[in-house]
């Protein structure tokens, strides 16, 4: 996993190496190991390396097959990479290096766009043509691994780069607000789905996208896999125990899949459900001496900040080497900075803290973990599920269950000139309805695990990992498993509280315990329940000279939260002053120093 960038030209001027160097540099921290570029006329990139497959230079990045006329900066893994390769070579095909790396360069080659199809894995890349001056962007299916892009006003310079910060780094970029984002951000749990970022000068592009640019500006993208709830013949009659067989064999291989590297595996390993049956079938493919990691927080209002209780469960049964992190409210407060300064985005969820800290610790033992993301949304696992089976007004029930503020409320909270649409309601409108998922319950599971999964828990690990040079792989969003998920009837997926079918699953791999205990999750109480130390820091950041500048928030509104932000909470049961606090201190920290106009 690593950090790229680039630059491409439409007017015959040489692409800028400077704003390439401004870019790879301030992704340092996504690859410690290595850094490199490649600039040839309109066309440069950039590259920060984690290495984590073929440790050797034969690996470096960009790489550049002068035979083939192709270059290529990469993110992320292709765990089939070694197949590829053999059918690759059956081609005729040579191979300079051992990694994934140069099996992109062949197999786009070989068979064009089309290549990503046969990708198993996580994955953003970028790969120039040199005779015909094309670029060609791509994204895995489930949106793991980030491309960010930011085109010039004129239409004369197209950047891209692995995180936000750094295409602002480069310059020129309009950092002004997205009213579409700023809706979707106070509305739709923070989740901003692509194109729109919450600045304007800058883009994302779509999961299971690939983008071709031609030499001209002229770019056409293609969506070349989308998830269908729509059963196949395979599926007819099919029976409870034998849909447990089918995921059961799929989740096996997704781990085994994650298994691939030249250095050691760890787990992030929080006493969940996920986790913990992550560990176990680590463990079932016979992996020994497996390091483990969890981490806690201070109990506050009486919430408790930690889940140790069930993640010694799990590493004593599994005999783990584990490892334990208790972190006390003020050095939680002293790492907010740092935290808020590794969001590609604003991301509201308390988890970011947690899995930041967590992946310091854990960047001192391995470079690559397994970890649980995406088992609720794929198997139904949260509370807004159960109601959209009964459903009679989809749109209106996802959106009383999920949303934290309806429009009305939203034009209380934000200043007039940035209130337009209901943008987020007419999203989710949208998506239910597209072909693909006929009952409420599957509109809903597909909304959420195409937009709301890639926006918030995905893009959360991936920031905060690589804020440590460090590999995060997610076995539940092996997009083969994704697709069989998606077919297993709903009423298995509700039963038993949601995740009906994973803990049935699970009960074979480990500790009952584990299964049946109350649902938990990464607990952080000092940001949930805003007092002393954390209100003062919050109120500052609301009431500066910059936050009035900006005129993003009403003064009245602010105010209301400031003084009793225990009583407003959203239906999630997060905070609704943090939220906001939380978009300002993002805005503060990434676009202060530079120019709110496009150059």
């Amino acid at each position: 996993m690593c950090g790229l960038c680039g630059e491409a030209t439409f007017d015959g001027s040489p692409a800028s190496l400077a704003a390439v160097a401004a870019m790879t540099q301030s992704m340092q921290p996504r690859g410690p190991d290595a850094d490199g570029a490649f600039g040839q006329g309109r066309i440069a990139f950039g590259h920060r390396r984690l290495k984590i497959i073929d440790l050797s230079e034969k690996a470096q990045q960009p790489m550049v097959d002068p035979e083939l006329g192709l270059t290529v900066a990469f993110n992320g893994c292709i765990y089939n990479y070694k197949d590829l390769r053999a059918e690759l070579e059956g081609k005729g095909y040579r191979f300079f290096s051992d990694g994934d790396t140069e099996v992109i360069l062949k197999a786009y080659h070989a068979w064009g766009p089309a290549c990503v199809e046969r990708f198993q894995g996580m994955f953003a890349f970028a790969l120039a043509e040199r005779d015909s001056g094309r670029l060609v962007l791509a994204r895995d299916r489930l949106g793991i691994k980030p491309l960010y892009l930011a085109e010039s006003a004129d239409g004369r310079r197209l950047r891209f780069a692995s995180t936000l910060p750094a295409l602002v780094a480069a310059g020129g970029v309009d950092t002004t607000i997205d009213d579409v984002a700023l809706h979707h951000y106070m509305t739709f749990h923070a989740v901003v789905p692509p194109p729109h970022t919450i600045l304007k000068g800058i883009r994302k592009l779509p999961p299971a996208t690939v983008r071709v640019v031609e030499a001209n500006g002229e770019s056409r993208e293609t969506t070349y896999w989308r998830l269908s709830f729509t059963p196949r013949s395979e599926d007819l009659g099919v029976s409870e125990a034998e849909w447990q067989e089918r995921v059961l064999a799929s989740l096996r291989l997704a781990v085994r899949r994650r298994m691939i590297a030249d250095v050691p595996v760890g787990v992030l390993l929080s006493g969940g459900l996920d986790s913990s049956l992550i560990v176990g079938l680590l463990a079932e493919e016979g992996q020994t001496g497996l390091r483990t990691f969890s981490i806690g927080f201070e109990e506050v209002a009486g919430e408790k900040g930690d889940e140790f209780h069930y993640s010694d469960l799990v590493a004593e049964h599994f005999g783990t080497v584990h490892e334990k992190n208790m972190v006390p409210s003020h050095e939680l407060l002293a790492a907010l900075p740092a935290v808020i300064g590794a969001m590609s985005e604003p991301m509201v969820s308390y988890d970011n803290v947690g899995f930041f800290l967590l992946s310091q610790a854990v960047a001192r033992h391995v470079k690559v973990v397994q970890s649980g993301q995406g088992a609720d949304e794929i198997f139904a696992g949260y509370h807004w599920y159960p109601p959209m089976m009964q459903s009679n007004d989809a749109v209106g029930d996802y959106a009383r269950a999920f949303f934290d503020r309806d429009h009305d409320e939203l034009a209380e909270a934000v200043e007039a000139d940035h209130v337009g649409e209901d943008w987020s309601r007419a999203f989710v409108a949208e998506r239910f309805g597209l072909v693909g998922a006929d009952r409420p319950i599957d509109k809903a599971l597909r909304l959420d695990t195409t937009v709301m999964l890639v926006d918030d828990p995905v893009k959360r690990v991936d920031n905060m990992t690589m804020a440590w040079g460090l590999e995060a792989r997610v076995p539940f969003l092996d997009h083969e498993l994704v697709e069989l998920a998606a077919r297993v009837p709903a009423e298995l997926k509700l039963a038993q509280g949601g995740k009906g079918i994973l803990k049935e699953v699970a009960r074979r791999v480990i500790p009952a315990a584990v299964i049946d205990r109350p649902k938990g999750y990464f607990p952080v109480p000092a940001l949930k329940y805003i007092e002393g130390p954390t209100l003062d820091m919050i109120a500052d950041v609301l009431t500066s000279r910059a936050a009035e500048d900006r005129g993003l928030f009403r003064r009245d509104h602010v105010a209301t939260l400031l003084a009793d932000p225990k009583s407003h909470i959203t239906r999630l049961r997060g905070s609704k002053l943090w939220q906001i606090a939380l978009l300002e201190m993002w805005l503060q920290a990434h676009t202060q120093a530079h120019t709110q106009a496009a150059a």
